[in-house]
């Protein structure tokens, strides 16, 4: 381990960080996607319910887990628990963040291409967006060459070290995603017809709630909270032991929440003010958005901005999830951090090729139904994910114990505190439920 650790040099530095981590691709991309494919303000309510529920009391324990231990996600396993197999559970935080890393880059260099797409302006009409999705997905050096591009400025950022790199970059890059996207907001909420989009987002219809909207609602807690795939437990290992781990859980999953309600706000009112479908699913932002642009007065300045700030969100994220496979090299085998990141970021981008090729020439390539991409996706967030978290919470009831998470987590706390009431949802509610989620989700998907 080396003898230096870096901290964040602020509190702010932290939330922003951490925030950054959980603002990404899930809140702009898939919040909204998943939001309009399980019927709007229902699914917003029961997500909210989630993030409560589960993703509170597990952010606080990872967060715990890295300032007790100043370890990388196997490391600090090894520290409470050595001699025993519990590390496997930080390989697989690890594993988990490398493969959704992997993925993520493929669809953050959509977002990049989107950029350049948009100043030369979108086609009208959504046959049109389609067309020109298909094109940019299905051509062989356009999205090879993005992926490449938006991978080798994460690893710029992770090279730099955590202040100098990771709080540089996202204590800019934050407060310039929210004034983007609140200029979208704006635009969209004064189309005519905006009411209709605002109506969907917030206007909930239970009877149209099912077991899918439920397992959704729990996938979509962690995969924007970057839950169980070592990114918080990691950022949280440079964390001093003056800074507050409630109350900074609070910020950061109340800045989650808030940035995906102000995405869907950004989008649905658009969506229906032009006669959009909002259960188009993946292709929300990238075929039914651009053809919404088309037709918005001044829609091709606010496409641009709407694809710079879908890149910001993805580049916060990707930076943390870098870090997580960055730090268990540089703390477990002593590599340096510059020979670190540029490694495990080739080999990131080299299995990131398989999705992007599997809209190409391996587009015959499917896993029960599903392309190579879409195959990545699910078994890192319908299994790796709440597997490691479910983990995670067994672990830090039954073994770390929750007195010894209680004690960590409030130390130097001077307003919001964690109470006995997290004990039954770390040792018992949060693994069973989580557990039984997943398998459910798991036999509906293989039964589909």
């Amino acid at each position: 381990m080396p003898d230096q650790r870096e901290q964040w040099k602020s509190k702010l530095g932290f939330v922003l960080a951490a925030a950054g981590s959980a603002v990404g691709l899930g809140n702009v991309w898939r919040f909204p996607f998943v939001t309009g494919e399980e019927g709007g303000a229902a699914f917003l309510i029961i997500y909210i319910i989630a993030i409560i529920i589960i993703g509170y009391p597990l952010m606080v324990t990872e967060i715990s887990l890295g300032r007790h231990t100043q370890r990388n996600p196997v490391g600090a396993f090894k520290s409470i628990a050595p001699n025993t197999p519990w590390w496997l559970v930080g390989a697989l935080s690890v594993l988990t963040g490398f493969v959704i890393l992997s993925y993520y880059s493929v669809i953050a260099g959509w977002s990049l291409s989107y950029i350049v797409k948009s100043l030369a302006g979108f086609p009208i009409g959504i046959e049109a967006t389609e067309q020109l999705f298909g094109e940019h997905t299905t051509s062989l050096f356009e999205p090879i060459f993005y992926h490449f591009l938006f991978m080798a400025i994460v690893v710029g950022v992770i090279s730099a070290g955590v202040v100098k790199g990771i709080q540089r970059v996202v204590t800019f890059l934050m407060p310039v995603l929210v004034v983007l996207l609140l200029a979208v907001v704006i635009r969209a909420v004064t189309l005519p017809g905006a009411g209709e989009g605002l109506a969907f987002l917030f206007r909930p219809d239970f009877s149209a709630v099912s077991w899918d909207t439920i397992l959704a609602a729990i996938g979509q807690s962690f995969f924007t909270l970057s839950l169980g795939m070592g990114a918080i437990l990691t950022y949280g290992s440079y964390l001093s032991k003056n800074d507050e781990i409630p109350n900074s859980s609070v910020q950061v999953i109340g800045a989650d929440a808030l940035i995906a309600i102000i995405s869907g706000m950004a989008i649905f009112p658009a969506v229906f003010a032009l006669g959009f479908d909002p259960g188009e699913g993946p292709g929300l932002v990238f075929v039914t958005l651009p053809a919404v642009f088309a037709e918005m007065p001044v829609g091709g300045l606010f496409g641009f901005l709407f694809f710079v700030l879908l890149s910001i969100a993805a580049l916060t994220s990707a930076i943390s999830l870098l870090e997580v496979v960055v730090a268990y090299f540089v703390d477990e085998k002593q590599w340096p951090r510059k020979k670190a990141s540029a490694t495990i970021g080739l080999v990131a981008f080299i299995v990131g090729l398989f999705p992007v090729l599997g809209y190409s020439a391996l587009d015959h390539v499917t896993f029960m139904g599903m392309d190579i991409l879409d195959t990545y996706d699910f078994i890192a967030d319908s299994i790796m994910l709440p597997l490691g978290g479910a983990m995670i919470a067994f672990f830090a009831g039954h073994v770390w114990g929750t007195r010894n998470v209680m004690e960590e987590a409030n130390k130097s706390a001077t307003g919001i505190r964690i109470g006995d009431w997290a004990a039954p949802l770390l040792k018992y509610i949060i693994p069973i439920g989580v557990i039984i989620v997943m398998i459910v989700g798991i036999i509906e998907t293989i039964g589909g």
